[in-house]
């Protein structure tokens, strides 16, 4: 249970899901890039990994990943796909307003982390907004492990991102992860 939102579950995303998960992305579109249902429906059907957080009807999180080899237009994605032969790229993780702070953004990320882990990838990645800044984002990053690798500018040098790294342990190592 989460601080005022009654019983939550973490599931795999449905297509009864995408009207609440576009809204969701539109109410934070400044750091996503724009996503209808139709652009939701094509990236679902090649994501590795969209979850989503619920309580009662309502979809209060959801995080969208790919794994390399994905037809993926993003900058960003392929950026990744460029400087890594194997990788998990968290695309978008969006919480809800009234679900902030009830660390649904965790909960999503520790399932991805288990998810890349027994998949045997070693690498999760992503980015986030440097500019205009992002400063929730990259302290939420900073907590969950990742690195900074690399920085591109987008938008015809309208929005900069930080691109970012987490390299999982090998299950049963207690080392870093070797490359893969």
């Amino acid at each position: 249970m989460s601080a005022g939102l009654g019983p939550v579950l973490l599931r795999d995303a449905l297509a009864a899901d995408f009207a609440q998960i576009v809204a969701l992305n539109d109410a934070s579109v400044h750091f996503t890039s724009p996503m209808d249902i139709a652009r939701l429906t094509q990236l679902h059907e090649h994501a590795a990994y969209h979850r989503v957080v619920t309580s009662d009807a309502d979809v209060l999180a959801f995080l969208l990943a790919f794994r390399e080899g994905a037809p993926y237009d993003s900058p960003n994605y392929q950026w990744f796909e460029r400087e890594y032969r194997r990788f998990l790229y968290i695309d978008r993780i969006v919480v809800s307003a009234q679900a902030r702070g009830a660390n649904l953004g965790t909960r999503l990320y520790e399932d991805i982390f288990a998810f890349a882990a027994a998949a045997g990838v070693t690498r999760v990645t992503c980015e986030y907004d440097l500019d205009p800044p992002n400063p929730v984002s990259e302290r939420f990053h900073q907590r969950h492990g990742f690195r900074e690798v690399g920085r591109q500018w987008l938008g015809g040098g309208k929005k900069q991102v930080s691109l970012q790294l987490r390299e999982l342990h090998p299950r049963g190592s207690g080392s870093a992860s070797t490359p893969v």
